[in-house]
């Protein structure tokens, strides 16, 4: 029975700061935010903060991201962990170069087991959901098929494992862009910020716009005066968008 599954969003990793002992500095944010916070003042040895609107941490970043100094930003780095995508939808989502991948492969998996990403406007349509159900499990008897077959030409005595690999990554490619995969993605807090200011919008694909916005809330908790910027508002649909007006790249 095909299985419905929908996008889950994880921080995994994000970046320590460890202050240098010989600079009389201190802020009161840590990680990634404190680093960020630290490469700008680097610039300028600006330690004592002589501006008042600039002493805070989130004062500082609010400055350096009005100026487009975003380079500072880069220090900082997130990793999450995304599951329930379909494998449609990273294909899009590695058109963003400034991230790092490391994606599940299909010739390491195990058998099909029915989990599927289905487009919203599909599955609130009862007659639309059908079709689409009966799609994948098409798909799948034809996967099934395609590898047991594939298997018994690809079989070689004393090596059981290498075909088996070939089998499944050739059985493959009958099953729809739908099927759910999952990835790993770093990157630095600029490369998110333009990954959400560019698929956040209701331009955006839908299934990577619920993705960047659900990594939006993530950012938030981890680096919440790096993306304070970004406002989430919601459309007549229920669904999420999220814009800032201190956007400056596209």
């Amino acid at each position: 029975m095909t299985q419905i599954t929908s996008p889950t969003v994880e921080v995994i990793a994000a970046s320590q700061f460890f202050a240098p002992k010989d600079i009389a500095w201190e802020t009161d944010a840590e990680g990634g935010e404190a680093l960020a916070e630290f490469a700008g003042r680097a610039c300028y040895e600006s330690w004592d903060k002589p501006n008042p609107s600039t002493a805070t941490n989130a004062g500082y970043l609010r400055h350096i991201i009005d100026v487009g100094h975003l380079s500072v930003l880069e220090h900082g780095v997130v990793t999450m962990y995304l599951t329930g995508l379909s494998r449609s939808v990273t294909h899009e989502l590695i058109r963003h170069r400034h991230f790092s991948y490391s994606q599940l492969s299909p010739r390491y998996m195990p058998d099909v087991q029915g989990a599927y990403v289905e487009p919203s406007i599909i599955a609130e349509d009862p007659e639309l959901h059908a079709k689409f159900v009966a799609a994948t499990e098409s798909a799948e008897r034809a996967y099934e098929e395609l590898l047991e077959g594939l298997e018994q030409k690809l079989t070689q005595a004393g090596n059981q494992r290498v075909p088996r690999k070939r089998a499944r990554q050739a059985a493959h490619a009958v099953l729809p862009g739908s099927l759910e995969t999952r990835i790993v993605v770093t990157g630095n807090y600029r490369a998110w910020r333009h990954f959400i200011a560019m698929r956040g919008t209701d331009q955006a694909d839908a299934e990577l716009r619920d993705v960047a916005i659900r990594c939006l809330h993530k950012l938030k908790e981890v680096a919440a005066n790096v993306f304070a910027d970004f406002v989430i508002a919601t459309l007549p649909d229920g669904t999420q968008i999220a814009s800032s007006p201190l956007v400056s790249e596209t």
